[in-house]
């Protein structure tokens, strides 16, 4: 891995010292961390919304949340269930990094956040009311709460921070989305920390439109599975702080991980089917504006989603730029289930993770290996103890929408 910046890569080093979790695996990075390493699974049946007329009804819910017990700065009432995810993440990644009220002040701060369905559930509420008692019957507080943009919002006002706060609504890419923009603005001097990732709610209407897609599992998702038969829809929010390499070290912080670089496409050549073509030149975008050549990747963190047309699309996507020399591969949708626009956050904080603790995650779910995916190591039943430098953080959405994030080791 390269010592110093390329010409393709950001002026600044940037580096993550904090990260924060809300997921059905448990509130905060270390017990997410900790029950991805041991190949638990937080699949179950749904209560978040109306199950009546599912054939399948398991999702990955974050039980028993209480945003009000975390939040110092803001209130839950303000925000959806997706906001309260992103700032309560958020609130937790920078407790983690060591930041406190004083020193976030002192930054030029950022908050960056991904999603694909936004404030779904407060968008449900209204227009149950509308129809349900008419327009004028709707509850005042409601429609305040339904913007996108309250997510990153929700994050900043939890933060106090007052730079930029923007929301992306790449869909299942979102959370790689937020890194990488958050990489950019600290790399080129425009902010100085960033809290970064992705926060969904679970709704009956992407449940739904799975279920019409007949893209939804009928048991736990089982990623690269012979047997697999698609997701699990989830909910939840991952948070990264971000910050430059010497401001990192001068302060003494811990630093989980260096971003390296990424890559974006989009090639739009169907609804919802993958391309091979368009993510091997993500892949090949994100590996030279980091420097680096496919044999430096240790490890690939899986857009993994456990439907027959993701996994052969990704693993052959992936022999096309690394040739029949693959990487360890898994997915840790095999544990949280599809958390949608907060998946590659996840992923992002998972890959972190293993780069400072030294394993490799899990499939956890998986019995048998397709054989149509050819020789491939997805890491099955629980996470292996290894020593990755460089790990590749996968995000896709429908649509063609590709986004790829590198990571390095700290101090390599």
């Amino acid at each position: 891995m390269p010592s110093q910046p390329t010409a393709s890569r950001s002026s600044r080093r940037v580096v993550v010292t904090g990260l924060g979790a809300v997921s059905s695996l448990g509130l905060g990075a270390r017990e997410l961390v900790d029950a991805v390493r041991y190949g638990r699974h937080g699949i179950g049946p749904a209560e978040q919304f109306d199950v009546t007329g599912f054939e399948h009804t398991l999702a990955g819910e974050v039980r028993g949340f209480r945003p009000g017990a975390h939040l110092r700065r803001t209130t839950p009432e303000r925000w959806g269930r997706s906001g309260q995810f992103a700032a309560v993440a958020a609130r937790f990644a920078v407790a983690d990094a060591g930041l406190g009220e004083e020193s976030l002040a002192g930054h030029r701060g950022v908050s960056v956040f991904g999603t694909t369905n936004g404030e779904s559930q407060e968008v449900e509420r209204v227009v149950a009311q509308s129809v349900d008692r008419g327009p004028g019957s709707v509850d005042p507080a409601l429609p305040g709460r339904t913007a996108p943009g309250n997510i990153a919002g929700a994050a900043a006002a939890e933060l106090g921070l007052t730079g930029e706060a923007l929301t992306f609504g790449t869909a299942c890419a979102a959370g790689n989305y937020a890194v990488g923009y958050a990489y950019d603005l600290i790399g080129s001097g425009e902010a100085d920390l960033a809290v970064c990732g992705g926060a969904d709610a679970s709704n009956r209407a992407t449940h739904a439109g799975f279920h019409a897609l007949g893209a939804l599992a009928e048991d736990v998702p089982r990623p690269f599975d012979e047997h697999r038969d698609g997701i699990v829809t989830a909910e939840g929010g991952a948070a990264l702080v971000l910050e430059p390499l010497d401001a990192a070290v001068a302060r003494g912080a811990r630093i989980y991980a260096e971003v390296l670089g990424h890559g974006m496409t989009c090639d739009a050549r169907h609804m919802t089917n993958p391309y091979a073509g368009t993510i091997a030149a993500c892949v090949r975008a994100a590996h030279e504006r980091a420097g680096i050549t496919p044999a430096d990747v240790d490890y690939i963190c899986a857009h993994g989603t456990g439907t027959r047309a993701n996994d052969i699309t990704e693993v052959t996507a992936v022999r096309e730029v690394f040739g029949d020399d693959l990487p360890p591969i898994s997915s840790v949708k095999s544990m949280l289930g599809h958390t949608m626009g907060a998946a590659a956050a996840f992923g992002a904080l998972v890959s972190c993770a293993a780069l400072h603790d030294g394993f490799l995650p899990p499939t956890a779910t998986l019995r048998t290996v397709d054989p149509e995916l050819g020789a491939v190591d997805v890491v099955p039943g629980v996470g292996r103890a290894a020593n990755p430098r460089i790990v590749q953080n996968h995000g896709f959405a429908f649509g063609g929408n590709n986004a790829v994030v590198l990571f390095g080791k700290a101090g390599t």
